[in-house]
């Protein structure tokens, strides 16, 4: 008396995502925020250096301008050189006009120190070599684990 129904070959399967496959999604998602989070600091931090690189050649330059425009005369304050230099960094930048051989201040993250009259020995400014239109600047680059005092010559 009772017949059996047979399924309809036409009805369509539910829609709809399983919790699996949701948390599978946000899983990947996190990962990639995290991964972009650690990233973008670094990027910034090498941005910075690269600018403060771009920064010190362009006193290098600029200096070097001053030499050439002055019949061989050294610059006697920033002021001097601002027509030069095409930067902002060099705005809180310090001449030094002490000899080769003497200290030089710690640079910080926003400070150049310029020696005329010097030259990079080690990273550290020196007197070996130069000569009266030798240049030196003193800077500090951003590391993952504070700052780095570089050196770079004319």
């Amino acid at each position: 008396m009772f017949t059996k129904l047979k399924k309809s070959t036409s009805e369509k399967p539910e829609k709809g995502f399983t919790i699996i496959e949701v948390m599978i999604v946000l899983a990947i998602a996190g990962l990639i925020l995290l991964i972009v989070f650690l990233a973008v600091p670094a990027l910034q931090r090498n941005s910075r250096n690269t600018q403060r690189k771009n920064d010190v050649q362009a006193v290098l330059g600029g200096i070097s301008t001053y030499f050439s425009n002055n019949n061989g005369a050294a610059p006697g304050s920033l002021a001097d050189i601002q027509s030069e230099v095409k930067t902002s960094f060099y705005q809180t930048a310090d001449i030094d006009f002490g000899t080769g051989n003497t200290a030089i201040a710690t640079p910080s993250n926003s400070i150049m120190y310029i020696r005329i009259g010097g030259k990079c020995d080690g990273g550290n400014v020196g007197g070996t070599g130069a000569t009266s239109r030798s240049v030196a600047v003193v800077y500090a680059v951003e590391t993952g684990s504070g700052t780095s005092i570089k050196c770079q010559d004319s």
